[in-house]
């Protein structure tokens, strides 16, 4: 009998269309196998698969983040030019990111708003609109 990640991270997989690979399973059960939302960078989720018997190459973290990110299973909050984080909750919601420490947090959604946004330019759609709270500790 399967446990309950196993389970949980094949069939988010699935609602993605991606083939179960052992890597993607693996890099899966991490992200969501116990159904809560996270936000990792491809450094912190690496580390975390080292200490499980189905280790993977830093490599494939990053194309299996990408491969996630492409499915629409994850989201990509970029806080800076070389610093990304993936966010398995997928709901519009802004984030707080604290720069001392560098942890990213959901922001309540329903405390934030935006009464409007600039005349897209010709041609364009929105895609989404991504907000990134930067604190510093007082």
């Amino acid at each position: 009998m399967k446990d309950t990640a196993v389970i949980n991270s094949t069939e988010w997989l699935a609602r993605g269309g991606l083939r179960p690979t052992r890597q993607r399973l693996a890099l899966a059960n991490l992200l969501v196998g116990d159904g809560i939302d996270r936000h990792v960078c491809a450094e912190s989720l690496y580390a975390a698969s080292r200490q499980t018997d189905e280790r993977v190459s830093l490599a494939t973290v990053y194309n299996t983040l990408r491969a996630f990110c492409e499915a629409g299973l994850i989201q990509e909050v970029v806080v800076d030019g070389a610093k990304s984080y993936f966010d398995t909750r997928m709901d519009d919601h802004p984030h707080f990111f604290w720069e001392d420490t560098g942890e990213l947090v959901d922001a309540a959604k329903d405390q934030l708003e935006i009464a409007r946004l600039p005349q897209l330019p010709e041609g364009a759609a929105l895609a989404r609109v991504d907000v990134v709270i930067r604190l510093r500790r007082v």
